[in-house]
């Protein structure tokens, strides 16, 4: 197995890290730059940075924190919200993204996720799916920020977005979003065996063993989280030891 990679989820609106619940509602939580800093020098191995208002203006607004990011931290760097086009998709690399995460309008248009492969590579398409759960063994996708019901079937369309040419899986569990309750296993393991691509599960950590759950259990690749981080909880050293201890592949820092 490759190392399990440890991401921080910034979720961010104007010039704020928020933190939401569910998706929705937000608290402010301090400056991005600030964390994201934090965050490195204690060893993150990735930044994960969501504009979570950029479905209502049409456009994503972190070209200049991507800009400033590229500058000054060097570990690997995604960001979506708002992404459209190819376009988009360039401009946020120039900007020095490493992957584009986009949800909204993969749906609209799957065409997207095979032009964004073509043109960058398929490692930079990262599929997000905004997920609920509808049924036992069945979650349904959302798009706007887990507002709007498409009517599709996640593992449907991981499949699919992986045909297409995506190259990684963002699964947000909508419904453990901050609730601190652990990762949606069943989800994330649903989403880990339709497809063969790497998988990172975002939406309910809410202490280290929930990242030793969502590996062992639920075959994730990487760990997406942020209240953890955000509001002091655990730290990025104390995450890593924690699953270290538990024979987890994480990067020794």
């Amino acid at each position: 197995m490759s190392h399990i990679r440890l991401i921080a989820r910034l979720d961010i609106k104007g010039p704020n890290l928020v933190k939401t619940v569910q998706l929705e509602g937000l608290r402010v939580v301090g400056d991005p730059r600030d964390r994201a800093t934090r965050y490195y020098d204690a060893g993150i191995d990735e930044l994960l940075y969501m504009d979570i208002v950029a479905s209502l203006y049409g456009r994503n607004n972190l070209h200049e924190i991507v800009t400033y990011t590229a500058e000054n931290i060097f570990v690997p760097l995604t960001v979506g919200g708002g992404i459209r086009s190819v376009e988009d998709v360039r401009t946020l690399l120039l900007a020095g993204a490493d992957k584009i995460a986009i949800n909204t309008a993969a749906i609209k248009r799957p065409q997207l996720i095979t032009d964004v492969a073509k043109q960058f590579g398929s490692q930079c398409m990262v599929l997000s799916v905004e997920a609920k759960k509808i049924d036992d063994g069945r979650w349904e996708c959302f798009t706007d920020n887990g507002r709007e019901r498409t009517g599709l079937d996640v593992v449907d369309w991981v499949r699919r977005g992986e045909e297409l040419g995506a190259g990684e899986i963002l699964v947000t569990s909508v419904d453990r979003e901050g609730a601190r309750k652990g990762f949606d296993l069943d989800l994330t393991r649903a989403v880990s065996d339709a497809t063969n691509i790497p998988v990172i599960t975002s939406g309910g950590m809410g202490a280290v063993e929930d990242m030793v759950a969502a590996v062992e259990t639920a075959r994730a690749d990487a760990v997406a989280t942020a209240a953890l981080l955000h509001f002091d909880r655990s730290t990025v050293p104390e995450i890593r030891r924690a699953g270290i201890a538990a024979n987890l592949e994480l990067r020794r820092v």
